[in-house]
């Protein structure tokens, strides 16, 4: 198991160091507007206002970024693909490597080890906010505006744009809140032993936030942390609702698989367990393992699901991609079907995002592989998209606004890399049959892969679990 630990501390910050009941500036739930951060190349200080520039950025190099800026470009290449699919614009930020993204509509966040959160629309620079702490790990945006950013310091944080000025975001809280901390760390049953052999209070993590997943019809909040556990938040409220000790290693990736209740978790050690969430009595929520999906020696990195195929991908250290599907009309607790492995990349998969039928899988190698699903467990490469100098550490995708004129559907790629830049592709969904052969036809299996990825009837080990009163 020591290859995928030195494969964990290979992506961590030199400073990964956590004080696991640190109070920072930013600890308090008030309202206070958190101002937009000057690019390091512009002179703009303070905070925006109405009548001034649209966005504080505009000295940035991002702005060069065609589809988001003025001008500019950048190399980058299709291996496989055809002119459909290819770069729209690169740039290379002043502000360090590149470690999240997320895309909601027109806009554009993304997250980097500055601790700055930019806003991108309009094919401009268009806002921006950081926190008093903590490197930028993940964000998630709700379907009311909400933004959601987790942190090397292990604390989530939730934005909000102003509705008088929306550039200008405010933090409207954190997770935990305040007051919940508060009355916890009074209480001595609500201490956890740490690994580092000191207490902390369960509601909060003791070391860096690494993923978050949001399960909008549920109302809940999933965060994953290097402390290898997952916590559960109520949206509405901001209320810790359970804490889940869920690996032997740290938690790099969790999903909600937005079908049957399920959550998947993936670890350092190798693993990735399917929770189902179970209501318990006076209406709270709890979370049981229902299985070991994957046990392996290699780190398991990112994990993303197609819902409405009920398909889920699972990015691992050894640079495949492997795949299970969940079968309709079966009763609960019957097991997935395994559907084998892409295999795109030399080197680690770090990152993976899903759309429709389309797949993209970001990896140490410095590429991007596109994949579509096809009938049953085939998929097509599409294509492998080179340029990035460093490893891509994250993609998001969004559909393309204008339709195109062949009916094709197409998909904007989004991605950040340690090298501290991001890319913006356009991807067709649409094969090109001449340069992207299908893989071999696979058939769902019923029994376990030859990755050895698939242990459909694990016992569930003890784990240590703590739920709100």
């Amino acid at each position: 198991m020591g290859n995928h630990k030195k494969f964990l501390q290979f992506l961590r910050p030199a400073d990964t160091a956590v004080a696991a009941a640190r109070s920072s500036d930013d600890d308090d739930d008030g309202g206070a507007t958190t101002p937009s951060v000057p690019s390091p190349m512009s002179s703009w200080s303070g905070r925006t206002s109405a009548a001034a520039s649209p966005s504080p950025y505009v000295m940035s190099p991002w702005v060069n970024l065609p589809g988001f800026g003025g001008g500019g470009g950048g190399s980058g290449g299709v291996v496989g693909g055809d002119g459909r699919t290819g770069l729209l614009g690169s740039l290379v930020k002043e502000d360090g490597h590149v470690y999240s993204l997320a895309a909601a509509g027109e806009l554009l966040y993304t997250g980097t080890d500055s601790k700055n959160v930019r806003v991108w629309r309009d094919r401009r620079e268009f806002a921006g906010f950081r926190s008093g702490s903590g490197l930028v790990k993940a964000i998630v945006i709700a379907g009311d505006g909400r933004i959601y950013t987790g942190h090397q310091d292990g604390k989530v944080r939730v934005w909000r744009a102003s509705v008088e000025d929306a550039a200008v975001h405010r933090r409207v809280g954190s997770l935990p809140r305040f007051g919940d901390l508060l009355k916890s760390a009074v209480n001595p049953s609500h201490y956890v032993e740490t690994r580092r052999r000191h207490s902390a209070v369960w509601l909060r993590h003791f070391d860096a936030v690494s993923c978050l997943s949001l399960d909008a019809d549920a109302g809940l909040l999933y965060s994953g942390s290097w402390d290898k556990t997952f916590k559960v938040w109520r949206v509405s409220d901001s209320r810790c609702l359970e804490s889940v000790r869920a690996h032997d290693d740290a938690v790099n990736t969790v999903a909600a698989a937005g079908f049957d209740a399920l959550v998947f978790t993936g670890s350092a050690d190798g693993t990735v367990k399917v929770w189902r969430r179970e209501q318990g009595k006076g209406g709270t929520t709890r979370h049981a393992m229902e299985r070991v999906l994957r046990k392996g020696e290699s780190a398991v990195t990112a994990i993303a699901v197609a819902a409405e195929a009920r398909v889920v991908y699972v990015g691992s250290s050894d640079g495949a991609v492997t795949h299970w599907q969940w079968r309709r009309g079966v009763g609960a607790g019957q097991p997935p079907r395994n559907g084998g492995a892409l295999r795109g990349h030399k080197m680690a998969v770090l990152c993976l995002a899903v759309a429709g039928r389309v797949i993209v899988s970001g990896s140490a190698d410095r590429t991007i592989s596109v994949w579509r699903r096809e009938e049953g467990a085939e998929h097509s490469h599409l294509a492998v998209l080179t340029g990035h100098t460093g490893p891509v550490k994250c993609v998001a995708m969004d559909e393309e606004n204008a339709a195109a004129a062949d009916g094709d559907k197409r998909w904007v790629v989004y991605s950040g890399s340690l090298d501290g830049s991001v890319k913006v592709w356009r991807v067709s969904s649409t094969p090109d049959t001449t340069t992207a052969p299908p893989t071999p036809a696979y058939a769902w299996k019923a029994t376990p892969s030859p990755l050895g990825a698939w242990t459909p009837y694990a016992a569930a080990p003890e784990r240590k679990r703590m739920a709100a009163a």
